[in-house]
């Protein structure tokens, strides 16, 4: 954490349940996958949450991570390493905003505090899956890791009825609306009857 001491009672317990959201499984697969969409030129990260969040800090390998799932014109067009800290959260910008043009929600992305100082990584990692599954789901042949990786999204399915049809399904009282047939409460109790002496 940038310029920060240790947190204390209440902030604590928050940052620990924050801390509890990391999945270090997920993080294999997502350097796996990005390894693969750059190339080699990215190299690994060490393993842990401090490897991962280095490897990721400056913003360089998420911009070349978006820029691999766009074929032709490159959202991010300047991807230059910097040791200084505002050139690296505008690169992590870049790639959000480069993320939300691509078609991620904004739901799903992380802030870049987030990843640049290290606060919440669980919501990096999400922001990647969910960047997986999109890029799985376009089906553009962009996407070079393997299918079960990450979920394929739900495509619309929509359907047509004529009008026939239509006035027909009014008629229809569902399920889910019961029946009225045979309602009574005869045989119901509620408890003892009330004694009057």
């Amino acid at each position: 954490m940038a310029n920060k001491g240790p947190s204390f009672g209440l902030s604590r317990q928050v940052q620990d349940k924050i801390d509890s959201k990391y999945d270090p499984e997920l993080e294999q697969i997502l350097v796996e996958w990005i390894s693969r969409q750059c190339g080699s030129g990215v190299g690994k990260p060490e393993a842990g949450k401090t490897g991962f969040q280095t490897w990721l800090k400056d913003g360089c390998v998420l911009s070349e991570l978006i820029n691999s799932l766009f074929t032709a014109d490159k959202p991010v067009r300047k991807i230059a390493s910097s040791p200084a800290a505002f050139k690296q959260m505008e690169q992590i910008s870049q790639f959000l905003n480069a993320s939300e043009k691509y078609g991620v929600t904004k739901t799903d992305m992380f802030q870049t505090v987030d990843l640049w100082e290290g606060k919440d990584l669980a919501a990096v990692q999400r922001t990647l899956s969910a960047l997986g599954s999109l890029a799985i789901t376009k089906e553009e042949g962009t996407y070079k890791g393997e299918a079960n990786w990450f979920f394929k999204k739900a495509q619309e399915n929509k359907r047509d009825f004529s009008d026939d049809q239509m006035k027909a399904g009014k008629n229809v009282i569902g399920l889910q609306m019961g029946s009225n047939q045979g309602a009574s409460q005869e045989g119901m109790s509620y408890g003892r009857p009330r004694q009057i002496m």
